[in-house]
């Protein structure tokens, strides 16, 4: 049996436990090897040596970390889920720099990792490689990491496999960011006709966005998710040099708050409008990309033109999509679809688990 700990079981690992719980009681993955052993939140934590009931874990809240489970301690976390023995993955479902640091710790211990965190595989780069160190000893623990980009779409794994079987690697480009996809989706196209800053505004009232939109349009997270597809692809690609266009006004890019930044936004309605014109003018549509070169191995993120033809320009809604161009494959090998969500990501988060399972065969206990 593979055993379970979630860290931070917000949104996405509430959907995991959700899917673990589902997945236990129904009698066609009887024999899925798989079963919660741990939770622990900023507060609370709980680690088993027996698996968690489905009925406790469909009201975790009160009945594994109410008010009677100990005080919330990863050191102390660690300790007790390693101590229990055999195969054991800690499920990382935080953005936590702080805990992405710890993942080297938990590998020497033999623990298994997966996630959906970003910050370890985008970030130090010395970290990234102790990282990839641990985890391709002979017979050592993994780490997967599938929903860091696309959610549960198979990205990571499309590019892993194609390098492993080596392909060489022309250019990987895509749209990563649901947020900036629905923008520019809803904005530029041949019958839009909303302006850019009501997009936004439209965004943010649907949840699309970040509380504050400049965490999307400022490419941070679309720049994590190149640097983590550079990187897997075999180079050194760094975010602190990587080249990422701010959309964001330079003049609103210090304002105090969001709300301040949202009534002023209109007043740049003008420039968008002028850029989407242009790129209309030319038989194209603006799109937010991100790409890494294979030959130069360098990436970068930014606002591009395609033509009304490319698969691009006709994706809909805040839909994904990547294009991975290669030697084997010089018309692109596609990869689209939703690319973020709880549901989605917490299935990204449940495969890799699985994943786990097949590697070191853990069958049932």
């Amino acid at each position: 049996m593979l055993r379970v700990a979630i860290v931070g079981p917000g949104l996405v690992g509430s959907g995991l436990i959700e899917q673990l719980a589902a997945h236990a009681q129904s009698p066609r993955f009887a024999g899925l090897p798989i079963a919660v052993v741990g939770l622990i939140n900023s507060k609370k934590m709980a680690v088993s040596a027996t698996p968690f009931a489905a009925g406790d874990l469909g009201d975790w809240q009160t009945r594994i970390l109410g008010s009677s489970a100990a005080d919330a301690d990863l050191a102390q976390f660690a300790d007790r889920l390693a101590a229990l023995g055999g195969p054991a993955a800690v499920v990382d479902c935080t953005s936590s720099d702080a805990i992405a640091s710890l993942y080297p710790e938990w590998l020497s211990r033999g623990l298994h990792v997966v996630t959906p965190n970003k910050k370890a595989f985008s970030g130090d780069l010395a970290l990234f490689r102790r990282i990839q160190e641990l985890a391709g000893a002979p017979g050592g623990p993994s780490v997967y990491h599938e929903a860091t980009v696309g959610a549960g779409l198979p990205v990571l794994s499309t590019l892993g496999d194609l390098v492993r079987t080596g392909d060489r690697i022309v250019k990987v480009e895509g749209i990563f960011s649901g947020t900036l996809s629905y923008l520019f989706n809803t904005f530029s196209a041949p019958d839009a006709t909303q302006t850019f800053s009501k997009c936004v505004a439209v965004a943010k009232a649907s949840g699309y966005t970040e509380p504050d939109p400049r965490d999307d349009l400022n490419g941070m997270d679309v720049a994590r998710k190149v640097t983590i597809l550079g990187r897997v692809a075999g180079h050194a690609l760094d975010l602190a040099t990587l080249e990422v266009e701010n959309i964001v006004p330079e003049v609103l890019r210090g304002v105090a708050s969001a709300d301040e930044f949202m009534a002023s936004l209109p007043d740049f309605d003008a420039h968008f409008a002028q850029l989407n014109r242009e790129a209309l003018a030319a038989g194209s549509v603006l799109r937010y990309v991100g790409m890494v070169d294979g030959a130069t191995g360098r990436g970068s993120v930014r606002l591009a033109r395609y033509p009304l033809d490319h698969p691009f320009a006709s994706l809909k809604g805040s839909d994904n999509i990547i294009a991975f161009t290669t030697e084997r494959f010089p018309s692109p090998l596609i990869v689209q679809g939703a690319g973020a969500g709880a549901a989605v990501t917490a299935f990204g988060i449940f495969s890799d688990l699985i994943k786990v399972c097949e590697r070191f065969g853990a069958g049932a206990a």
